[in-house]
């Protein structure tokens, strides 16, 4: 009789342990190296980022974070990849505006839903929009360009590289009042050549990602999306103060996981980062690469996911986008 209570006492005790020891598992995260998927070709203001927030990461948390990039079919391709990997924190998806709020609006058919599949670990970097011509370009101020394009037997071409400039630049012709030809590129690389040789109006483009090229004169930048000017340009005006107060416009990046991560892990993320992005080493990197630190927490991150979609399911109604 003693003999057999002592087992049931061992079993029990047994039982009592798995919770225990099932909890340290997710606690002792990671254990191994982490993916970073990235959507954009390597060198891009996305995979910078990913690369830079994922080595300060690796450091607080004692395992490396490996960068693939995955490109191709508007991002699905990435996305599809988080999708399918397991959902134990160790794949995490470089998120963009591009993918989680535009994306939804300009395409009919996704094989993903920026909302229910993926949940933010918070938020990254927020960038700006350039409408950038040649150093010779007969424009020599946002106001001309618009002029040229209200007078012009045919629309002026705008040269744009991603959903997210697309849906930008009919935003501008809407509220503008004029007409202009979207020409896709491949990425920001072949609008800059064709700026170069006057085949091209202008582009929308990243501004971090040209900037270098206009502090060495040889583009200019005619206007701004932020809602204020930028310190190290400061004689570019923004589209907002020259008549269209309504137009501000950012890029912006984040890391998700797999909505069914656990709690435990993705909080233990959400932690790191927002320690990360607190340090003087985040700051110095946004400054160097001109964007802005964008800090927000999970739940903050999905509600501003969320007001970018309506945002972008807005302006595209208004400016008679239909999902393609």
């Amino acid at each position: 009789m003693k003999r057999f209570l002592y087992q049931l006492w061992l079993s029990c005790l047994g039982l009592c342990l798995i919770p225990s020891f099932s909890y340290a598992q997710k606690t002792d995260y990671p254990t191994r190296s982490v993916k970073v998927i990235v959507p954009f070709s390597a060198g891009s203001g996305a995979d910078h980022a990913s690369r830079f927030f994922g080595d300060l990461l690796a450091k607080q948390l004692g395992q490396s974070f490996l960068v693939e990039n995955r490109t191709g079919a508007a991002g699905m391709l990435a996305m599809n990849t988080v999708k399918a990997a397991p959902a134990d924190g160790y794949t995490i998806l470089m998120g963009s505006n591009s993918l989680m709020a535009v994306n939804p609006i300009m395409l009919k058919e996704l094989t993903y839903d920026a909302v229910k599949d993926f949940k933010p670990i918070g938020g990254l970097t927020r960038g700006v929009n350039a409408i950038v011509v040649g150093k010779d370009s007969k424009y020599k101020s946002f106001t001309e360009l618009l002029t040229a394009a209200k007078t012009s037997a045919v629309p002026l071409n705008g040269g744009t590289y991603a959903l997210g400039y697309e849906l930008a630049l009919a935003w501008l012709a809407n509220v503008a009042g004029v007409k202009f030809e979207n020409i896709l590129y491949k990425g920001l690389g072949e609008i800059m050549v064709s700026l170069q040789g006057d085949q091209l109006d202008f582009g929308i483009v990243s501004f971090n990602g040209a900037a270098p090229l206009l502090k060495a004169g040889k583009y200019r930048a005619l206007a701004l999306s932020s809602d204020q000017r930028h310190p190290d340009f400061p004689e570019v005006p923004t589209i907002a103060e020259s008549g269209f107060p309504e137009f501000t416009n950012y890029t912006w990046t984040s890391f998700y996981v797999r909505s069914d991560t656990p709690d435990q892990i993705t909080n233990k993320l959400e932690e790191t980062l927002q320690t990360v992005l607190a340090t003087p080493l985040a700051k110095e990197y946004a400054d160097q690469v001109l964007v802005e630190l964008m800090p927000l927490k999970a739940d903050k991150m999905r509600q501003y996911q969320l007001e970018e979609i309506a945002r972008f399911a807005k302006i595209a109604k208004e400016a008679g986008l239909k999902p393609k």
